[in-house]
């Protein structure tokens, strides 16, 4: 295979316990999630990785194809690799299960990317934001790229900041959104990446590959999507869906 979609879907969530199947429009969120991600012309296969039984038992009721993985691990990243390691694929995208706005052409992007550059190891996407509200929350990630759009910086904080008589007219702020895509060999490598100060400080596990020296890719998107983190987030997503905004096929 060349690439294919994992979804890692934890039960808990400190903030929004079980919001992965959360109600929205009659669906939990993961179904939303795994509809969209269907609609992606890149993937050859769409797994659902869980921790709960409860998590399986939904992703059955609408059809997904959904596996247990330990409920030891510590982030998603090592809920995918147990998924993938004993698959042949090239390419393995990350979808976030608390990211039901999600665009396909969004994924389809990050893996045309890494299967047309062999120099890539991972990527990731990034939009420009509008609204200042976005910019001050540190619940937005922000990201500072060079030229050929790779990271520099990723932070909870407005990067880059604006110093007295700076010309804002030259600045343009983008948010970073938590959709990445690796190929195999370095999925593994990440997984084995030690913490780094920088990812203890702002709380963002990516700033261990730029600590390391590795690069990250960042791809501009178009498309809106909303991360839900807690309830009030929930309420944003059922915003845009009612008018129609959020429309995966649109």
């Amino acid at each position: 295979m060349d690439v294919i979609g994992v979804i890692p879907a934890r039960y808990s969530s400190t903030r929004f316990a079980g919001k992965v199947l959360a109600d929205i429009m009659g669906k939990p969120m993961l179904q939303h999630v795994w509809e969209r991600a269907k609609q992606s012309r890149m993937l050859d296969d769409l797994i659902i990785a869980c921790d709960n039984e409860i998590i399986l038992k939904a992703a059955s009721g609408f059809k997904a194809k959904a596996v247990m993985t330990s409920t030891k691990h510590a982030c998603g990243t090592d809920r995918i690799s147990e998924v993938v390691n004993p698959l042949d694929v090239k390419v393995i995208i990350n979808i976030q299960a608390d990211e039901p706005l999600i665009h396909p052409l969004m994924i389809d992007s990050l893996a045309r990317a890494l299967l047309e550059d062999k120099m890539l190891n991972m990527a990731t996407l990034m939009k420009k934001i509008d609204d200042v509200l976005e910019l001050l929350d540190p619940n937005v990630v922000k990201v500072v790229v060079d030229k050929n759009n790779f990271a520099l910086y990723f932070s909870r904080a407005p990067v880059p900041y604006l110093a007295p008589n700076a010309d804002i007219d030259q600045v343009t702020y983008y948010k970073h959104i938590g959709l990445y895509g690796y190929t195999k060999d370095f999925l593994f490598t990440y997984k084995n990446l030690p913490p780094s100060n920088l990812e203890k400080t702002e709380k963002l596990e990516q700033l261990r590959v730029l600590s390391e020296g590795f690069r990250i890719k960042v791809i501009p998107t178009q498309f809106e999507t909303v991360g839900v983190d807690t309830p009030k987030d929930l309420e944003r997503v059922l915003w845009q869906l009612k008018k129609g905004s959020a429309d995966a096929c649109g």
